[in-house]
């Protein structure tokens, strides 16, 4: 067969562990183990999450992301970390402000003034995907495998500012564009249900969870429910990450304030536009000491910052609650 010949590439600079590396990484440093995981966000954060790491979360601020966890790399003041922004609106926005971050793959960035113009300033450095090519190139890393081909991105200007390549597909003739497998250093994701051990359920809409568990050297959860494992045993197909793939597992009830939960609580809409409104670096400044640094906890956070009443009409606004448990 004739050399692949190469039609177009994209000029960002990419993340990208060759799959032997992290294959390696997982036999070797990666604890498997069935072990007690559960331990709070503060020991989780400082254990798993380092200075120029690659950080992915999932899902997505207004529902299920994972905010309290977001809120103690923060409050641990992490540096120079790079982010995956896949479905999400508040997280790049909120740690940008904090200067952990410097660089952000892009499916989606967020909005308001504020985000805009640390990117135009140069503060922080942006690549520029899709949600959909940023969860084929974690499929990729969770497969093991060095890229995969697909057809988003092709006939964009996104494909330009991007990481990826279009060849010519040997079978069809036609272009494909190939996405690097992307293996982030660490991911917080929020669950509905865990148990000590990691293995964790989630209910309701969700994109590429697992793969994203699988693709990632370490794992941090947070759970509104930690539960017993025999309800695991009971309904093994119901399982959506398993405990091997979890280093940490921290009980965070309302994680994903101020977003919600599907089954739990309803997304506190006063306080998300309170964020989105923020449009200086004093307006930031001014946020992150009153909810997050002035605080020692997430339950602090709640308790002095929010309130049980407001927590309280959270769930009254939660309709659908049915079928999620």
């Amino acid at each position: 067969m004739a050399n692949i010949e190469i039609l177009d590439m994209g000029e960002a600079d990419i993340h990208f562990i060759p799959p032997d590396e992290f294959r390696k990484f997982v036999r070797d440093k990666k604890n498997r183990a069935f072990e007690d995981k559960l331990m709070d966000e503060k020991e989780a954060v400082k254990k798993f999450v380092k200075d120029g790491d690659y950080l992915a979360y999932d899902f997505s601020s207004l529902t299920r992301g994972p905010q309290s966890l977001i809120r103690e790399i923060i409050r641990q003041r992490k540096k120079n970390l790079w982010i995956l922004a896949k479905f999400t609106l508040l997280e790049s926005v909120l740690l940008a402000g904090a200067g952990c971050v410097d660089k952000i793959d892009v499916g989606f960035l967020g909005f308001g003034p504020y985000i805009a113009k640390k990117v135009q300033e140069g503060a922080v450095k942006v690549y520029d995907w899709s949600n959909g090519s940023v969860t084929y190139r974690l499929v990729a890393g969770a497969m093991g495998i060095p890229f995969i081909p697909a057809r988003d991105l092709l006939g964009t200007d996104t494909l330009k500012h991007s990481g990826a390549i279009v060849v010519k597909d040997p079978f069809s003739g036609k272009p494909v564009a190939l996405m690097p497998a992307l293996n982030p250093d660490v991911s917080v994701i929020h669950v509905q249900e865990a148990d000590v051990y990691g293995n964790a359920r989630v209910y309701g809409p969700t994109v590429a969870t697992l793969e994203t568990a699988m693709a990632s050297k370490r794992v941090i959860i947070s759970a509104e429910r930690i539960v017993e494992t025999i309800e695991f045993r009971e309904h093994p197909n119901w399982t959506t990450i398993p405990y091997y793939c979890v280093d940490a597992v921290v009980h965070a009830p309302f994680g994903a304030y101020p977003g919600g939960t599907q089954g739990y609580y309803e997304m506190d809409s006063e306080h998300y536009l309170k964020l989105t409104s923020i449009r200086t670096d004093e307006e930031m400044q001014k946020y992150l000491e009153e909810y997050i640094y002035s605080v020692e906890s997430h339950d602090e956070f709640l308790e002095k910052k929010v309130g049980v009443k407001r927590l309280r009409e959270l769930i009254q606004k939660s309709q659908i609650l049915e079928g999620y448990r």
